[in-house]
């Protein structure tokens, strides 16, 4: 044996020094294999980081060829730091049931469809609902190789740098056209893969590129023609069985997933909705509370700086009494992440913490079985600026000057009271909560509202010492109780016998709703007397706005900034009050709660809202006070702070401040408002169906004579008159001309401006104001002229985006 092996090393070692190429390719291939690290887990992966790939060991396939079957999501390690375009880190894709399937010397990926299914029915029932609907095939991959235990070896790199995330469609639709990925620039981040026993962590870096860059990409990007983001891949072990599904209720203020079930029998509904919420699981079924098997516990993002980390914290951990209310015992927790834990670890429901270029929305977001709608991962998004725009506005209306005071009007101490209502507000949305915009009408009554500060006078001054609320209310713990507690418990009929109100986004977010009841950042039972308060809290913010606003050497440019909330402190409970007028107060009811028949809002209550709405359009309560307006034309010698471009009015030019553009943006919300042509036609039918009610001619009326009855004001007040005057003819005219307002009230607008431009003919007075009435008498008698003038854009100024925190769809934020 040992001759032997002397003489198979001798002819060895002279076939290598014959033949250095076999030597050199023998070695090359001993270095690659060595490279490549096998990690255990959920499934074996193989990481091969010389060579920046990643490869997975699917398990035999079976007789359908399924290698295996995975919760997948892909989400976002890295953002672009646009809050107009998103694109946010910890973003989260949708969830989906992945399938790993051989196909020939393939195998491919595709995401199966359990949206459709025949529950409980024989398998060719089933086949029929499966089969009868598309499934989608997202990627094919050769097999590297096929081991003796049948497993397949497949090299998944180029299913990881898909563009899943549809980034270069996002880049798009936010007005950034032109960008497209780029395959050489698009990398496998070997290194940072992770293997855990149920969910496996892979990750890409992908790269667009453009060569016409937009804006926003501009004002972020190093480079702007390209941007990389960090894009991570999760494949998670399906839930064990045993969840107890529940079936979605429209009076609930859950979310649902819808699903068609063509095994259901005759009578009952095919398409039903399964409640998204996590397992949790008495460990006493019996008792009436008892702890679970496995707690929801939330995680802080240790990125929050304190003392936010810790507001946040406080806030998330308000349902803990809820659940408590609802049977179960130290079941809801929160905690500060682990340091060194990656925070988007399907394993941890997490609160994070991400920076944008400008300010925008927050949110809520779950990763849910598809099959079933249990919750695997919560993931709530904080965005950073949003509590500097609240310390920005607190300080607009206290003064910075009481920054740091710990005082209850101390800007940094309502601002973190705003951050609990958020934190709790945003991990709502991640139990599976859906706003509810009728709660801030019945007290504080839930933290899935949008709150806003609840300002009050103290000797003339703005004072925040009850600005926002503590704890959650009695819709959360009913919501929770009806999603988590017992399901045999009549938690609706309890609901509508407490009188609790519930509104739905579709129904609160647009100006034109109906629902009297349903708003955004709105406060108080009666949403005109409150309107009518804050115009006073308004007053008296206005009247003293000044260098207070700003911090000792802070520039004064963003005074002008800074005034705008300032301003427009009426605008939401203004859109509150609104809805009044044509207001129709529906419920999600079903058959038998005693909730099916919709009401008119009474008419009274109509012409409050009506009367109130009119202090809104009073040329003092547009003007902006003498004392004021020479501090909002500082100049900035800087560089552009997009930021501070984007929140502030229309100017005269550089830095002069324009009141009278100002005028026009705070009339223009109000009529815009109420002359939507959706309420402009409820009017005309409520009038139709009873005479008593508000009508057409009664609401065009009212609105001209704010404009225009009454004797010319004196002095500065003159002109802003004139301005009003312009913007409620222009937005009469509009709504005349919409082909969506009812004939009978277009006609009802056009014989009341008819009226008007015979008054104007005759206006007598200065100069000034004989010559605005011709002008619009001239108008409005000539078509051909006024359609193109109300076609121009800029006739009409833009509206600054505002909400406390956030915009509307209209604007800068888009609310996920």
């Amino acid at each position: 044996m040992g001759k032997r092996f002397l003489l198979a090393a001798a002819a060895a070692t002279a076939l290598l020094a014959a033949s250095p190429q076999i030597a050199l390719a023998q070695g090359a291939k001993s270095a690659a294999a060595s490279s490549v690290e096998r990690k255990e887990g959920l499934l074996p992966v193989l990481v091969d980081a010389q060579q920046g790939k990643v490869l997975l060991s699917l398990a035999k396939p079976d007789k359908d060829g399924v290698a295996g079957r995975y919760i997948y999501i892909a989400a976002l390690k890295t953002g672009l730091g646009s809050a107009p375009i998103g694109l946010d880190k910890a973003a989260l894709g949708e969830g989906r049931l992945l399938v790993f399937r051989r196909v020939g010397a393939k195998v491919v990926a595709e995401y199966e469809n359990p949206k459709f299914r025949a529950e409980g029915a024989g398998p060719d029932e089933q086949a029929a609902a499966r089969d009868s609907f598309a499934y989608s095939t997202v990627w094919a991959g050769k097999i590297e190789r096929e081991e003796a235990d049948g497993r397949l070896v497949v090299d998944v790199s180029s299913f990881l740098t898909r563009d899943v995330m549809g980034i270069a469609n996002s880049l798009k639709q936010g007005g950034e056209g032109g960008f497209k990925q780029v395959a050489d620039l698009s990398l496998v981040e070997a290194n940072a893969t992770k293997v855990f026993p149920d969910n496996v962590e892979l990750e890409a870096r992908l790269t667009f590129g453009s060569d016409t860059p937009g804006a926003e990409v501009r004002n972020i990007a190093p480079d702007a023609k390209l941007i990389t983001l960090a894009v991570r891949h999760s494949l998670i072990r399906p839930p064990e069985p045993g969840f107890e599904r529940r079936w979605w209720d429209q009076r609930s203020g859950g979310f649902g997933n819808i699903v068609n079930d063509y095994a259901a029998p005759l009578g009952d509904p095919i398409v039903r909705q399964l409640v998204s919420r996590f397992r949790l699981e008495k460990l006493d079924p019996s008792a009436p509370k008892s702890r679970v098997k496995k707690p929801i516990v939330f995680y802080i993002d240790r990125a929050a700086p304190e003392p936010i980390r810790t507001a946040l914290k406080e806030g998330a951990a308000w349902w803990a009494k809820a659940f408590e209310e609802a049977g179960y015992i130290d079941a809801y927790k929160v905690e500060i992440l682990p340091e060194g834990a990656d925070p988007l670890d399907v394993r941890y429901n997490v609160v994070n913490w991400t920076n944008r270029a400008t300010r925008g929305w927050s949110y809520g977001q779950a990763v849910t079985d598809p099959r079933t709608g249990e919750i695997i991962k919560g993931s709530v998004l904080l965005g950073s600026l949003r509590v500097r725009q609240d310390m920005m506005i607190f300080e607009a209306l206290v003064g910075a000057d009481k920054v740091g005071n710990g005082t209850p009007n101390d800007p940094v101490v309502a601002a973190l009271a705003r951050m609990r209502q958020l934190s709790a507000h945003e991990v709502g949305h991640s139990l599976g909560f859906a706003h509810n915009f009728s709660a801030s009408t019945q007290g504080r009554f839930s933290v899935m509202d949008y709150p806003a500060p609840r300002l009050n006078l103290v000797d003339g001054q703005v004072d925040l010492s009850d600005a926002y609320g503590v704890g959650v209310g009695a819709w959360d713990e009913f919501i929770v109780d009806w999603m988590y507690g017992d399901p045999q418990r009549a938690h609706a009929k309890a609901a509508a016998q407490g009188g609790l109100r519930y509104t739905t986004d579709a129904d609160a977010r647009s100006g034109s709703a109906g629902q009297p009841w349903g708003s955004l950042w709105d406060d108080g039972s009666d949403p005109a007397a409150e309107l009518v308060r804050m115009m006073g809290v308004r007053k008296a913010a206005v009247d003293s706005y000044g260098l207070k606003a700003l911090h000792a050497g802070e520039g004064a440019n963003e005074l002008r900034r800074k005034f705008v909330p300032v301003y427009l402190l009426h605008r939401y409970q203004a859109e509150a009050a609104v809805k009044l007028v044509g207001g129709v107060d529906f419920a999600y009811s079903v058959k038998g709660d005693g909730r099916e028949a919709a009401t008119v809002v009474p008419a009274a209550h109509q012409r409050a809202a009506l009367d109130a709405l009119m202090l809104t359009l009073a040329p003092a309560a547009l003007d902006v006070p003498e004392n004021v307006q020479p501090y909002l034309s500082s100049g900035n010698s800087g560089d552009r702070d997009r930021q501070h471009e984007i929140e502030v009015l229309r100017t005269m030019g550089g830095p002069v401040f324009d009141p009278l553009v100002a005028a026009d943006v705070a009339a223009g919300m109000t009529l815009s408002n109420l002359l939507d042509p959706t309420r402009i036609n409820r009017v005309a039918d409520q009038h139709r169906r009873d005479p008593g009610n508000l009508g057409v001619d009664e609401m065009t009326r009212r609105i001209l004579a704010a404009a225009f009855d009454g004797p010319v004001p004196a002095g500065r007040l003159a002109e802003v008159r004139r301005r009003l005057q312009a913007r409620t003819v222009f937005a009469l005219a509009i709504a005349q001309n919409d082909p969506n307002v009812s004939p009978t009230a277009a006609s009802i607008i056009a014989a009341q401006l008819g009226d008007l431009t015979k008054r104007l003919s005759a206006v007598k007075g200065g100069e000034a104001e004989s010559a605005h009435g011709r002008w619009l008498a001239g108008l409005l008698s000539d078509r051909e002229t006024l359609a193109p003038l109300l076609a121009q854009k800029r006739r009409t100024p833009a509206t600054p985006p505002g909400m406390p925190i956030g915009g509307g769809e209209s604007d800068w934020f888009g609310d996920l």
